[in-house]
């Protein structure tokens, strides 16, 4: 199971980024761990050519930043109250994802925590939100948060590839669970896809060739969660594919509140990155959490 001591939750005051902070807040208190809350001003010189050092920063900035500090403290002693927990009130001057990643970093964070908006502005229109531009520099893992938090996770969907990164998906997913069902899918993929649309032309019956995939499958599976679920209760789920769209499906059917897949696995490198990742398919498609864990499970 994955042990969570540190929390980073990024607060731009936003509806979704309060939905981020209680989330974090929650997993806080059920592992007895720290969170960190973090606001990021933008300096009011800071364009999308323009890298500013601590030094060039003006006085207003440090007046803003000062004023958003009380507001962040007022958060972190609310939140305190609230469930229980530590809570360190953090500001820094910067772009918003760069800060967030150093500071993850910095703390050695187990979990960052973002909204999936924030307070947009038309130049995010044109670069990105924060929470794409942090999945693309975040080296710990990231946690979107997209539901209103009324009550812990009720279900957890592991997406696996059998990648060396799956069984850190696995022991993020057993640990946010905190006991509840996990169902853990294998998708089988693009090949079988392929080769299903072709044998549907030529009019072909793949059943056996297709009921072996899926025996593998099981096995594989079967084994990968004989390493890590200790007893935990856990689904299995194998189809074939696209796999956003298996993985979007299943959380629909399922009524899944939580996703938890890797970040990179098979077939990730630039193909993925100019044509779109399925983790980063799934981050923007889903309408659950959705919970990143990169290579070494970070």
């Amino acid at each position: 199971m994955s042990s969570i001591r540190c929390i980073v939750a990024a607060t731009d005051f936003s509806e979704f980024s309060e939905r981020a902070v209680r989330r974090a807040a929650r997993i806080a208190q059920q592992h007895n761990a720290q969170l960190h809350l973090l606001h990021v001003v933008r300096p009011l010189d800071l364009y999308p050519s323009l890298t500013l050092t601590p030094d060039e920063f003006g006085h207003s900035d440090q007046e803003l930043q000062q004023a958003e500090q009380t507001r962040v403290e007022a958060m972190a002693t609310a939140l305190s109250g609230q469930f229980g927990i530590r809570v360190l009130p953090v500001t820094r001057l910067g772009r918003a994802h760069t800060e967030i990643v150093g500071y993850a970093q910095e703390v050695a964070a187990d979990l960052v925590a973002a909204g999936s908006r924030g307070e947009s502005t038309l130049m995010d229109l044109f670069l990105g939100s924060t929470v794409s531009r942090l999945l693309r520099v975040a080296t710990r893992p990231v946690l979107i948060v997209k539901k209103p938090v009324d009550e812990p996770y009720r279900k957890v969907l592991a997406a696996v590839d059998f990648s060396p990164v799956s069984a850190a998906v696995l022991n993020h997913a057993f640990g946010l669970a905190d006991g509840a069902r996990v169902e853990t899918l294998h998708v089988l993929g693009s090949e079988v896809e392929q080769r299903l649309r072709k044998a549907k032309f030529v009019r072909v019956d793949l059943t056996d060739w297709l009921a072996r995939q899926r025996a593998d499958a099981e096995k594989q599976l079967d084994a990968l969660l004989a390493s890590v679920e200790k007893g935990a209760p856990a689904g299995r789920l194998v189809q074939p594919g696209f796999p956003p769209a298996v993985i979007c499906q299943c959380i629909e059917d399922g009524q899944v509140d939580l996703v938890v897949l890797g970040r990179h696995g098979y077939g990730g490198g630039l193909q993925d990155w100019l044509l779109g990742s399925v983790s980063k398919d799934v981050a923007f498609a889903a309408t659950c959490d959705v919970l990143l864990i990169g290579t070494g499970g970070q």
